[in-house]
């Protein structure tokens, strides 16, 4: 059975979204096209999928510029992930990938333009992902025939040619790996909170949901401010 580690090495892109799809939930245009710039900037670059020692010491990072199926698709194929603290989500807004040595801090950034890509959609694909997934509508009909051409657009996504997208080396400024922080309990719900964000009422510390402080999150829009007290 290959592995995914196997995979990437012999660029098999139709077995990496295989495993994308597992991942994912399913296959669409935009996780393909995540695997396609990741195997481009991967082999721009020369390395491989991160493997058990080069995850550990965080030896690769991707840098992805938009919160969408795309990061999903770079994830599965670098092996840079948001748990093992190789992916680093900038909230630009853009369908970019960079992808950075730690040793040189060099890279290459890897940006796909959505205009110029639209002629790689079956006829009719906008049209009914606007219908089902933009506006919430839709028949049951309609969005088995919408996943049907996002799977043949997915297909033409995996297989762009390299001219299709912008290549540009880049060099970015080091970035400190993750550090290790210790925890604290909070005083009022009793559970362990990083120390880093704790807040102290009264000289006891709480964490921020308790202190009904406010916290940022990762929803669809993007970062936003999320909590605080009513």
């Amino acid at each position: 059975m290959l592995t995914l580690n196997k995979l990437v090495g012999e660029r098999n892109a139709e077995g990496i979204l295989e495993y994308a799809r597992e991942f994912h939930g399913h296959v669409c245009p935009y996780l393909a096209l995540g695997i396609r710039a990741s195997l481009v900037a991967m082999e721009e670059l020369g390395v491989g999928r991160l493997d058990y020692s080069g995850s550990v010491d965080e030896s690769i990072l991707a840098i992805v510029e938009v919160n969408s199926c795309f990061t999903d698709g770079v994830q599965v194929a670098t092996g840079c992930t948001l748990g093992n603290n190789s992916l680093i989500y900038l909230d630009l807004g853009k369908t970019a990938l960079t992808l950075v040595k730690r040793s040189t801090w060099e890279g290459v950034r890897v940006y796909a333009d959505a205009e110029k890509l639209a002629k790689y959609y079956p006829s009719g694909a906008t049209e009914l992902f606007n219908r089902v997934v933009k506006e919430r509508k839709g028949t049951p009909e309609e969005r088995k025939r919408l996943w049907e051409l996002w799977e043949e657009a997915a297909m033409r996504m995996l297989h762009l040619p390299r001219e299709e997208f912008k290549i540009e080396r880049v060099k970015i400024p080091p970035i400190e790996q993750a550090p290790i922080f210790n925890s604290l309990r909070c005083s009022s719900c009793g559970e362990l909170v990083m120390e880093t964000r704790a807040v102290y009422v009264d000289g006891k510390p709480y964490c921020l949901s308790c202190a009904g402080e406010k916290y940022l999150g990762v929803i669809g829009r993007g970062i936003v401010e999320l909590g605080g007290r009513e």
